[in-house]
This record gives C-alpha cells, structure tokens and sequence, in this order.
C-alpha cells in the first residue's frame, strides 16, 4: 500500500480527535444528542481547521446503526463505508468543478430519491462560494424545505462570497484557527507515535509556520521527518522551513534600538549570504517589532503572542530598553520600509534604508517625560526662561550691557531709543513708531540703561498656537506680525501694516492678549504695537525704510509675480516680507 500522509493518517474519526475547534464540536454534538440537527448547515474559516472533517463526522453520525447519537461507531457498515469513501448515501461535491446550473439540476433530481442504505442522504459540498449566482438561485427553494431525507452541509473559505438569500437558509459555523498550544501538543503527540525525537523549540517553529491551520501543520511535518529521520534538530527544521534563526531578529532588534548601523547591516548582510527570503525576512523583522511593543504596553504579552518562554524572556529584557514611543515610531519606519520593498526594483536597498532612518531616528522622549520638564522650568522661573521644546530661546551675552546716552529732551516721547541693540544692528533695524498713544509706554529715566533685546523666534510659534487653542481668530492676526521681541517687561510686537493690529489693539482684545502671554512665558509683560516703516526716529532710520521700500520695488518686478498678475488680470496692491 502506498504511503498515507500525515494529514490524512491523522483526520479525526469522532469529535473528541477534532482540535482546537470545542465550541463548534459541542454545539454540534448537543444537536445530535436533542435531535435538533439543522437542515443545512455551513461550516466557515480557514484552510486545514476542520471544515470537511467535520462535515463526514456529522455524516457518519446521523447514518451510525449502532453508536449513540453523538459517538459514531466505526464498526457498522455506514461508518466504515464513510471512512473508506465508498459511502453511496455520501454525496461529496467539489464546489470549483461542478459549480454550473446544470449540475445543481442534476443533485437536485438526485435527492428526490431515498438513500440507498443509511439513513438519510447527506450532500457535502466543498469550497461552496464558488458556485454561480445561477447555481445558488436554483439551490434556494430547496434549501429553504429539503426533504425529510436529506441533509445540506457546506464548505467554505470565503464566507463574504456566499449570497445572503443562502447564508439565511443555513446553521452558521464558523471555525477558527487552532490556537499556538494546541497545535505544539498535537504535533508532540504524532511525533511520539511516529518515534522521530524532535525538540520542543522545533515544534513550536512548525506550529508557528503553520498559522493556526492543522492541515498545513502536518504537511510541514510530514516533511521534516522525511528530511531528518528518527531525530530532527532545531537547525533541521529551520533548513527546510528556510527560516532565519530568532536569535538574528533579538540581536539585529538590539542593534536598532542603540544606533548601531554597521551592526545592522552586518546581521542583514549574514542573513542574506544565509539563502533568506528577502520578503519573509522583512515580515518576520516586522513581527518582531510587533512582540516588542506588545510586550512593552501589555502586562501579559503571552496572551496576544505565540511564543516560547524562553523567546518570551528575550522579548520583555529588549522591550525594557526602550519607552513605548520609540518602539512605535521603529515599528512604522519598519513598516514603511516593508512598504516601500513591494514596489522598489531594488527591494534590499529600500530595507537598509529603513535599517538607516530607523538608526539616526534615536530614542524618543514620552511627551509627558517633556510636559514634565517644562512644568519645572516654568514653576522655578523668575524671569523668561529658557525652554527645551518652543520656548524663548534668548541671546545670551556674557558682556554687561553699555550705559545709554540720556536721551535728549527734545525727542518725540513715541520713538523709544534701543539702545540694546549693537551699531551693526541699528543699521539693519528699521525705525518703529508706536501706534499707540505716548502715554500707553511710560517714561523711563534719562540715565536708565535700556533693557536687552530678545527676539522671540521659535517660542513665538508656540504662543500663536496656544493663542489659536483659545481665541481662534486672533491667530491669524497675531501671524501678521512681523517681528516680536522681548524687550525686559514689554513684548514688543511690529507689523508691517497699521490695520494689521488695529483689532488687536482694542482694550478688551489687548487686556485678553496681555493675560495669554502672562499663562504662556509666565512672565508679566505689556504687550505693545510698533509699526515697521514709519519715519525714522534715529540716524540710519531713513536708509533702512529706504532700503526696504526697495526690495519691495524688486519683489514687485520678479518675473513670477508680473506673470500671475498677468494671468488674473489684477494687480501687486502690497507686499509684506517676513521676519528678519
């Protein structure tokens, strides 16, 4: 006789062989025991879970002559004609062949008749999604009031296939992959009656491969025995299965994680010389990252992960190593890396480079960990501090600030000198006359050095962004700004255009303004308005807003803009430059 494969020496003969499926198995076996068999019935999941096997097992026990009703016999002549595949009453139908009207017609003929011996004719038909719309249309009135002698059972992979109008007229089952224990135990048991030594950890390789489906599980078996013999090693198991060595993903994880890119691209580079698919090694790199992050968010990452005790360990000791954001942002650089492989000419170049972005990306810090700083920072300063994420970042000058000249009498009190700045500034600043009254800035004394200069620069986007989470038309208009500095205890604001601020200038609106910028720099300043290109207060004022005026005449006359003027037939009506 020739050789019997593992799958088919091993399909289950009752209902306690079935594996992985007890809810299913127990429905089915209360039904047989109640006497509430339905009519039809479809069993739905995955390839290799038990859909056919379960099918014959409820056919040999609604035609058993001499078992109980939820135990077939194996002995009577039904049972044994089942087993062997001869069973007349016993119609099993390949849903890809005979999938036309036409042969629908003819089984639908054919169940008019009595069974021949058992006691019912039970039809089975196998991957049933892939009959025709005709096929099914011309199975419902059938289905919907078989006869009294016949029993339905379907098979399918693809349950979303099926039209509604047949899933409504059958007893739902729907089957699930067999879980990661249960199949290392099945494949313990058949390797101990076949007599091969095989190794729990190989085992577990075979089951993992396998994805839940028993089937696939003991075909790879099947396989690996023949390669090995009577004693099969881990390395046999990973030759056959061209599987990489778990122990390259821990040691290429760790090298990710740390920044060394050469280390990487080493490990990579061994796997490779090593006959590894390119496409399995990436997906298998990816799952790997996908254990670590479970393992850094869930307690019990057991529960959601089919791995060992001991890959279990090396899991949780990398996942120590590294806060939850950095596992993810690696975890979405890997995939977009995985990504980018499926259409890149050059699949292992888009990997490293992923191996590379992944290795200068760092560790990242938990955004809590840097409200956490910041709220430190803030609860000890006295003045404007110095902040590490969009806070004011002040020049800092280890030289004392000059004495101020005392300023001359007869300079207009609305053009405040800045004295701050250094010469080679002043020449570059352009004058800034206060649109608000005299009065609104104060009078400092005439032998008062100024206070120094800060432009607020990155923290100033940070304020119009908090400004915007509170009164949202107001950042907007806080965008016009063209420059804002920090001058002691006003924030000084310049804009280009008078109307620009005029909203914000409004009693109501500044008092509003004044207490923002009080929550944000935790600092009491008074907001005040300066306008950029009103007459010059000081010697060199002139040239600038000359200087100014200028550019804006280049600006007017760029070849882009004298063409988009064109286009839409208008008009330059003002030009505004941004920050300097």
């Amino acid at each position: 006789m020739s050789y019997l494969v593992l799958a088919r020496k091993w399909r289950p003969q009752n209902f306690d062989e079935v594996v992985g499926q007890q809810a299913v198995v127990r429905t089915l076996r209360n039904a047989l025991t109640r006497n509430r068999v339905a009519h039809a019935m479809l069993f739905s999941g995955v390839r290799g879970v038990g859909k056919t096997t379960l099918a014959r097992l409820m056919a040999k026990a609604l035609n058993c002559q001499q078992g109980e009703p939820d135990v077939p016999c194996d002995q009577c002549e039904s049972c044994t004609e089942i087993m062997a595949g001869n069973a007349i009453d016993l119609h099993e139908i390949d849903g890809a062949s005979n999938r036309g009207i036409q042969e629908i017609r003819e089984l639908k003929e054919n169940i008019r008749f009595f069974p021949a011996k058992g006691r019912y004719k039970i039809i089975i038909i196998d991957e049933v999604h892939m009959l025709t719309t005709e096929a099914f249309n011309a199975l419902l009135k059938t289905l919907e009031e078989p006869p009294a002698h016949v029993y339905f059972m379907f098979a399918t992979t693809e349950l979303h296939k099926i039209p509604i109008t047949i899933l409504s007229r059958c007893q739902r089952y729907e089957l699930k992959r067999v879980p990661f224990a249960e199949l290392v135990a099945f494949f313990a048991k058949i390797a101990e009656a076949e007599k091969v030594a095989i190794s729990a950890r190989a085992l577990e390789m075979i089951a993992r491969e396998a994805e839940g489906s028993v089937r696939d599980g003991l075909s790879l078996l099947d396989q690996i025995f023949s390669f090995g013999g009577s004693e099969v090693s881990d390395g046999d198991v990973a030759q056959v299965l061209g599987l990489v060595d778990r122990g390259i993903y821990e040691n290429l994880a760790r090298a990710l994680l740390v920044g060394d890119l050469a280390g990487c691209l080493e490990i990579f580079a061994q796997s490779q010389a090593a006959g590894m698919d390119l496409k399995r090694f990436a997906n298998d790199l990816l799952g790997f990252f996908r254990g670590l992050l479970i393992a850094k968010v869930k307690a019990n990452p057991e529960e959601l992960l089919d791995l060992s005790d001991q890959e279990l360990a090396a899991i949780k000791d990398i996942a120590a190593g590294a806060s939850q954001e950095t596992l993810y942002h690696y975890f979405s650089l890997l995939l977009k890396g995985t990504e980018e492989m499926q259409y890149s000419s050059r699949p292992r170049l888009a990997l490293e480079m992923a191996f590379v972005r992944a290795t200068q990306a760092g560790q990242i810090v938990p955004t809590a960990t840097l409200l956490g700083r910041l709220d430190g920072l803030l609860a000890g300063a006295v003045s404007l501090p110095v902040r590490a994420a969009g806070g004011i970042a002040p020049a800092i000058s280890t030289a004392e600030p000059e004495p101020v000249a005392p300023r001359p009498a007869s300079r207009p009190s609305g053009a405040a000198p800045s004295s701050g700045l250094q010469p080679e500034q002043k020449k570059n600043e352009i004058a800034d006359t206060p649109t608000s009254s005299p009065g609104q800035f104060g009078h400092s004394s005439p032998v008062a050095a100024s206070p120094p200069v800060r432009e607020v620069k990155r923290d100033w986007e940070a304020f119009v962004g908090y400004v915007k989470e509170r009164k949202r038309w107001m950042a907007p208009v806080l965008q016009l700004c063209a420059m804002a500095r920090d001058e002691g205890n006003e924030l000084v604001l310049k804009f280009d255009d008078p109307s620009d601020c005029k909203l914000l200038q409004e009693h109501d609106n500044l008092k509003l303004l004044q207490s923002f910028a009080l929550d944000f720099f935790q600092h009491d300043f008074r907001v005040v308005f300066k306008v950029r290109g009103a007459p010059a207060a000081e010697d060199g004022g002139g040239d600038e807003a000359e200087s100014l005026l200028a550019e804006r005449r280049v600006l007017a006359n760029e070849p882009m803009v004298q063409m988009a003027a064109e286009i839409f037939g208008g008009q330059v009506g003002s030009i505004r430059t941004g920050p300097r």
